[in-house]
């Protein structure tokens, strides 16, 4: 089932191009008609595009990756600080800052400088000790580098994909992207040039309506994604844990059976000595019984020598 109909994109306007003198006609494949001067765009195939896109982020979000928003027009600020703010994803809604991607250390180290001047204004006495004009330079500072690099403070590498509402407007941001090789998500007006976007989505980029809807339904996507990653490592620790208790099962019972088996043992050998002590104790009482035969048989031949004796001297 498709995220969003045909109705919704109707009504959203999503469906509104730019004047047709000023097309592109690399975008004549999702252009439906003319009208009034102003090209319509097909909404069925708006529909088929904003499926594969969210299904794609779906996919980056449920590997735990990263996704960087772009939109610095006016009409689609506060939509992206909403819908893309409520799925933790970094966005950036002020002026692009050259080099972010490419010289993406350099913005590390920015993002850095705002973290130890949080923790300066944090410590009291070290605060304290500063002149009321370098806390007020300080503090211009911090609110310049919150508005510029604020929303992407979590962003420690770089992201798996970016999606641009305005392809136009945010061509440094396409550029650096695709010199990376990172795949860029947009939507596209008559105006803009496909060629360098990988998920296409022909859309009206101008209407706040429009905008609001093809955002609202990434967000969606994105967080179904995280929620499945959720889940599935829910369903890891516990099967970890399960596993765990098996084996924890399997060395009791191997010990008890070892136990076991030592029982065994030692009763074997208390018979084997207990036999060896009777086998012992019949040897003796032979033994002894022979030597008692042997007495009584010198005892014989002694009187029987005597006898002997008498009879000769008689």
């Amino acid at each position: 089932m498709s995220r969003t109909s045909f109705d919704q994109l109707l009504d959203a306007g999503v469906h509104f191009g730019h004047l047709k003198r000023k097309w592109n006609p690399a975008m004549a494949p999702y252009i439906f008609m003319e009208r009034n001067g102003i090209h319509i765009l097909d909404l069925h195939k708006t529909v088929v595009k904003i499926d594969e896109a969210a299904n794609a982020l779906k996919q980056i979000a449920k590997s735990g990756r990263k996704i960087l928003f772009v939109a610095t027009k006016k009409q689609a600020k506060d939509i992206i600080a909403n819908k893309v703010g409520g799925v933790n994803m970094p966005y950036v809604t002020e002026r692009w800052p050259g080099g972010m991607l490419t010289n993406f250390p350099t913005i590390r180290k920015a993002v850095k400088k705002m973290g130890s001047i949080d923790k300066l204004m944090v410590d009291p006495s070290s605060w304290s000790n500063l002149s009321k004009r370098e806390r007020l330079q300080i503090t211009r500072q911090r609110a310049k580098l919150e508005k510029t690099l604020g929303s992407i403070a979590d962003l420690t590498r770089l992201p798996a994909a970016m999606f641009v509402v305005d392809v136009m407007k945010e061509h440094i941001a396409v550029r650096e992207a695709k010199r990376l090789g990172i795949p860029v998500f947009g939507m596209v007006d008559t105006n803009s040039d496909p060629s360098h976007i990988d998920f296409i989505i022909p859309a009206n980029d101008d209407a706040t309506k429009s905008i609001e809807i093809v955002i609202g339904t990434m967000a969606d996507a994105i967080q179904e994604g995280l929620s499945e990653r959720k889940a599935d490592k829910d369903a890891e620790d516990k099967g970890s844990s399960k596993g765990k208790k098996g084996e924890s099962k399997k060395v009791t019972s191997k010990k008890t059976e070892e136990f076991d088996e030592e029982e065994d043992a030692e009763k074997v050998v208390k018979t084997k000595s207990s036999a060896k002590k009777t086998s012992a104790a019949v040897i003796e009482e032979e033994v002894e019984e022979e030597e008692v035969e042997e007495e009584d048989a010198d005892e014989i031949d002694g009187e029987e020598d005597d006898d002997n004796v008498e009879e000769t001297e008689e």
